[in-house]
């Protein structure tokens, strides 16, 4: 069995008076340490997917395994970092980096000084005592990774996290969470609507379709750029190809709804 099964998941929104199947017959795994790319069209799917591994949301059928445990409810092992940082802004960054912790009643001497020891790794040690509005958003959104690193998760849910960064931002960002996740062998999923992104940081991309979500075609990154940073990925010769390839996929999803 793989690190994490997604087994045959359906799920449908239902209302008084209509029923909406936002993912239909979806199986993937994903080992341990890999960075997986969820890419495709609004309404796809891919965000109602990522919250059903997260144990946000129970699917309709289905099943998920982490580590051969089914997923049932929200986890400690399961991280998550999204599009807006929702830092705390009347905590001090010290505090918002510490929450996750504190929610689970394990903040003591040892995971403090781990935390505070991320911090600095990423450049953010001066910061600990400011508030969320002395930071730049790129800054920010660096806190928020330390706080989802904080309490080791398994694997790392990344729903759209630099999309609202400037595009120098973004992709210092991209290296800086590729490098830190591939330093920890952290196993990660990003949800994207940037084919480059997914390209750029992932090791696989799943490209899903819509009404119903469902994985359309599977892309294996080759070796090649998955050895690079995500910033020096983007200049080599085979990102153009992979690009062009997933583009043509795309364009026929949209020719067909």
């Amino acid at each position: 069995m793989s690190f994490l099964e997604i087994t045959n998941i359906h799920h449908t929104y239902f209302t008084k008076t209509s029923a909406n199947t936002a993912l239909s017959d979806v199986s993937i795994q994903i080992e341990e340490g890999e960075f997986i790319s969820f890419l495709g069209p609004s309404g796809c799917g891919k965000t109602t997917l990522l919250s059903i591994i997260a144990g946000l949301i129970a699917p309709t059928s289905g099943t998920i395994f982490l580590e051969k445990k089914p997923v049932k409810q929200s986890s400690h092992k399961i991280g998550y970092m999204l599009q807006q940082d929702y830092l705390f802004p009347w905590k001090t960054i010290e505090e918002n980096i510490f929450l996750g912790l504190k929610l689970s009643n394990r903040l003591n001497d040892d995971t403090r000084k781990y935390t505070l020891e991320l911090l600095q790794k990423m450049g953010l040690g001066p910061v600990e005592k400011l508030s969320p509005k002395q930071l730049s958003g790129g800054m920010r959104q660096r806190v928020a990774l330390v706080r989802t690193l904080a309490t080791e998760p398994k694997i790392l849910m990344l729903d759209e996290p630099f999309s609202a960064l400037d595009y120098q931002t973004k992709l210092k960002l991209e290296d800086l969470v590729s490098t830190t996740l591939k330093a920890f062998g952290k196993t990660a999923i990003l949800v994207t609507h940037d084919i480059g992104e997914a390209i750029a940081m992932s090791d696989k991309i799943y490209l899903f379709a819509a009404n119903p979500g469902r994985v359309h075609k599977t892309f294996i990154i080759p070796e090649e750029l998955r050895n690079l940073t995500p910033f020096q990925a983007r200049g080599h010769e085979q990102y153009t190809k992979v690009f062009q390839s997933i583009w043509k996929e795309l364009e026929s999803l949209e020719f067909r709804e």
